[in-house]
């Protein structure tokens, strides 16, 4: 009896794209770190495109399993994934990125970790289902933002901090389109939010109030939930019972 077997494509190592953009360059080194951009933005975007729907997870690496903000991102992502069979995309490393992949692992939901070689960190957690890799920060960050239906930042350190103040960047120029920006954790996001209120648009500013529009801060799992619901649905792009 003849069986069929599905052919899954396997997405290329950051190894394996730097080799062969060495090659197709004869070595130059300027020309080969070109190639290996244009490889990952491709590996990246067209990782995120088979998805479909996806709610990208920041936070810091730092929160251990037993750290409440860890528990209530595993809550937040198991949430998405089971309600709304949303695609978790993180960072795969550990903290608050482990925690979002094990909510969707939890869940039956996808598990993406879109990971990066770095000196001291960084193992990919163990619930990741579907790991991307990168070798520039950038890359990895543009495919993480690309086509997702919402981002959710949790208690983060510096990384975290750039990859919000990015995408509200993005927000203010146009450059990304309208999506939920969630800044999930009221005691450690509202004096982020009065800082900018208080520095930013009042004092010096530099920004607009409307700017502080393109966010919420909450702690309501419920809240989230019917915001990335109601997105969807005006987004016109599914339907969802």
């Amino acid at each position: 009896m003849n069986t069929e077997i599905k052919y899954e494509p396997r997405h290329i190592t950051t190894d394996d794209i730097k080799n062969g953009c060495m090659t197709l360059t004869g070595g130059n080194e300027e020309e080969t770190k070109l190639c290996m951009v244009q490889g990952e933005f491709r590996e990246g975007i067209d990782a995120v495109k088979e998805l479909g729907p996806s709610v990208t997870f920041y936070g810091s690496a730092r929160l251990k399993p037993d750290h409440p903000e860890y528990m209530r991102a595993y809550n937040l992502a198991y949430r998405i994934g089971k309600e709304l069979n949303y695609a978790i995309i993180s960072g795969g490393g550990g903290g608050i990125m482990e925690a979002a992949n094990k909510g969707a692992f939890d869940s039956g939901a996808e598990s993406v970790g879109f990971t990066i070689k770095l000196p001291k960190e960084q193992a990919t957690n163990q619930y990741v289902k579907k790991e991307v890799p990168f070798h520039f920060f950038f890359a990895r960050q543009v495919s993480m933002q690309y086509s997702t239906e919402a981002v959710v930042y949790c208690a983060g350190g510096t990384g975290t901090m750039y990859e919000f103040f990015e995408m509200l960047t993005h927000l203010q120029t146009g450059k990304v389109g309208p999506i939920p920006v969630i800044l999930f954790g009221t005691e450690f996001w509202n004096p982020i939010k009065k800082l900018l209120e208080e520095q930013f648009v009042e004092k010096y500013k530099t920004i607009s109030h409307s700017d502080l529009e393109r966010f919420i801060v909450t702690d309501d799992v419920d809240q989230i939930i019917e915001v990335i619901r109601v997105s969807k649905i005006r987004d016109g792009s599914d339907e969802l019972n």
